[in-house]
């Protein structure tokens, strides 16, 4: 909870001001009732009744703690409390930039980098609201499949679905089709995002930083899941076993220059809690919400019972 105008919350000190006066004027009145006290042989008799009747001391102290509480309240009321809570986003685009090069066919993730991929991405697109606009561009040498960014998700799941590992990895074409299709060199464009999910070695064109920067411009944040370990391989036949580590640094530093987030999956468990985790993000926003009436509610509340317990106890309010 946050407040738009804390200073009011000074008004908290009058709470124990307040405490602290009106017991200063209880011990003064008592001083000077001693003073003019007359002894009275039934006054035990009259402290009973007052006390069967609902008077006694304990409920005295009722309508001075609930008025201090209202008092406490109104100040809260008065500094603006605002709630954050997260909301479905609406009109809002999100590229998936998905590897399918030869590496991804490595066994370290099971049942294979792409197959878990693959399966991370429709987790990823379950989690995002009907309103958002969903898109694809699967590459491996060069961009091969492309599907703009739309409401009809089944479009995305079915580009995604039907992609096979093999070539080399060319990232940075890729991120730049993806920043096309989000029209990020328009001023008015539409609040948007990129996910990138590869084994993030890049070893083809233009270096993916470039893109990087550009959608740093274009307010456009890239979202990084490198995936795999650094023992994968490829049975590559006849060439025998080759090393295919990924590159998380290159990720991180993909995302860290756009204005993103870099995540490191190398299960596919965790893959696809990364995507689930993801898909409430970039499917919804933070908004403050104002509660001050339901403070100044309350306070009222308070205040009715202070009234109400001050007639029954025949204690006068401070």
């Amino acid at each position: 909870m946050s407040f738009s105008d804390p200073l009011w919350l000074l008004g908290l000190a009058l709470v124990p001001l307040a405490l602290a006066a009106q017991r200063l004027v209880r011990r003064f009145a008592r001083r000077r009732a001693r003073r003019y006290a007359l002894r009275y042989p039934a006054a035990a008799t009259i402290s009973r009744a007052l006390a069967a009747g609902g008077g006694g001391p304990r409920r005295s102290w009722l309508p001075v703690a609930a008025l201090l509480a209202a008092l406490a309240v109104v100040a809260l009321a008065l500094a603006g409390p605002r709630l954050r809570e997260r909301v479905p986003t609406h009109d809002a685009s999100i590229m998936l930039v998905l590897d399918h090069s030869g590496s991804m066919a490595s066994q370290d993730v099971h049942p294979s980098r792409l197959a878990a991929a693959i399966r991370a991405a429709n987790t990823f697109i379950s989690e995002l609201p009907a309103g958002v606009r969903v898109g694809v561009v699967a590459f491996s040498t060069v961009p091969q499949t492309v599907q703009a960014p739309v409401l009809d998700h089944a479009l995305a799941r079915a580009a995604i679905d039907r992609q096979q590992a093999g070539g080399g990895t060319d990232t940075g074409p890729a991120l730049e089709l993806a920043l096309k299709l989000l029209d990020g060199g328009a001023r008015d464009h539409r609040p948007a995002a990129i996910v990138l999910l590869s084994d993030g070695a890049a070893n083809l064109g233009v270096s993916p930083l470039v893109p990087a920067t550009q959608a740093r411009r274009d307010h456009i944040p890239i979202y990084t899941v490198a995936l795999g370990t650094p023992g994968g391989v490829l049975n590559e036949g006849i060439y025998g076993i080759v090393p295919v580590p990924p590159d998380p640094q290159l990720m991180a530093a993909i995302a860290r220059r756009s204005g993103g987030r870099a995540y490191d999956a190398r299960t596919e468990n965790r893959l696809s809690s990364i995507y689930r985790a993801l898909g409430v993000s970039l499917g919804s926003s933070t908004r403050e919400r104002d509660i001050g009436p339901y403070f100044l509610l309350a306070a009222a509340a308070l205040l009715l019972i202070a009234l109400l317990a001050s007639v029954r106890t025949l204690a006068a309010l401070p």
